[in-house]
């Protein structure tokens, strides 16, 4: 059983119980989730079945798409409305071209500091325990991208947004840098995640219907239709058995340019995830270096 599952998280459990449950109604031990959400978010929880979580560090990399609610005048410890309350101010009667000018200013590649209330850690200690502590410690800005930002609706003191950004994005952060920007404050009161690379909210299933069994896996190769894929010849195949790249005569397919990733594939099954190497910089046995493999085929 390899493969994917697009669940829909309901709001007020971890993604850490979302793959337990997968666990169960798979009946298998190997799982993994493409992106944490918190409780407080819902939506597209990508998991990876079997042998595709060894496919996740790619997937964790796609752009990611929420919609999220930002309530202005409010601060919060862990910035969203889960945290405790540590400023409130007075909201600014702002016109709708002014919330807008100051979210364009959040467009484009920024630095971003990760909330203390975050899985990353510092010494090897999850700063969300620093946080629980009352201790607060410095974070580095980390690069990030913000392709868009949308204001879909205003409703007194809160708005809706359509975000959409790059992999490492808290978008609770976002909504506090927003508050900020413009004066009062704000903290992020809902968010659900609509799409994660290639997926989107269309293919998700519910936790009912995982755990009634209503579901089929997605394939392996569903989560990179955009990269370039050559077909493998049995002499290949057998090669690749070995842990030994296949040469340029044993596959068929357009070649991509050097470095670039590819699938090496097998009747419709991934064998591997490899680059073209025909210049033997690294091996000297086949025109391909390896990156994944998979030599039954998933």
């Amino acid at each position: 059983m390899n493969g994917f599952l697009l669940i829909d998280k309901p709001q007020g459990i971890t993604s850490h119980a979302v793959v337990q449950k997968v666990r169960r109604a798979c009946k298998i031990r190997r799982v993994g989730h493409a992106g944490t959400l918190d409780p407080l978010a819902t939506g597209l929880l990508l998991v990876a079945v079997g042998q595709a979580t060894r496919l996740v560090e790619y997937l964790m990399a796609e752009d990611k798409r929420y919609r999220t609610t930002l309530r202005f005048g409010l601060v919060t410890d862990s910035q969203d409305i889960t945290g405790e309350v540590v400023a409130e101010h007075s909201v600014p009667d702002f016109s709708l071209g002014q919330l807008e000018t100051v979210c364009q200013r959040f467009v484009g590649e920024i630095d971003q500091v990760p909330p203390m209330f975050s899985a990353l850690k510092k010494n090897g200690v999850p700063l969300y325990r620093l946080a629980r502590r009352g201790e607060e410690v410095e974070r580095q800005k980390r690069r990030i991208t913000i392709h868009a930002i949308d204001l879909l609706s205003i409703d007194g003191a809160e708005v809706t947004l359509d975000v959409h950004c790059s992999k490492g994005t808290y978008i609770r952060t976002l909504c506090h840098d927003i508050g900020q920007a413009l004066g009062c404050g704000g903290c992020m009161t809902a968010l659900r995640r609509l799409s994660s690379g290639l997926f989107d909210s269309s293919q998700l299933i519910s936790l009912d219907q995982l755990e009634a069994g209503s579901f089929n896996l997605l394939s392996p190769l569903d989560g990179f239709v955009g990269y370039p894929r050559l077909d493998v010849d049995e002499a290949g195949i057998s090669r690749l058995r070995e842990g030994i790249p296949p040469r340029l005569e044993q596959v068929s397919g357009a070649l991509p340019q050097q470095g670039e990733p590819l699938l090496l594939t097998a009747a419709g099954h991934l064998l591997a995830i490899a680059v073209a190497d025909t210049l033997h910089q690294r091996e000297q046995r086949g025109d391909f270096k390896l990156l994944k493999v998979f030599p039954e085929g998933i």
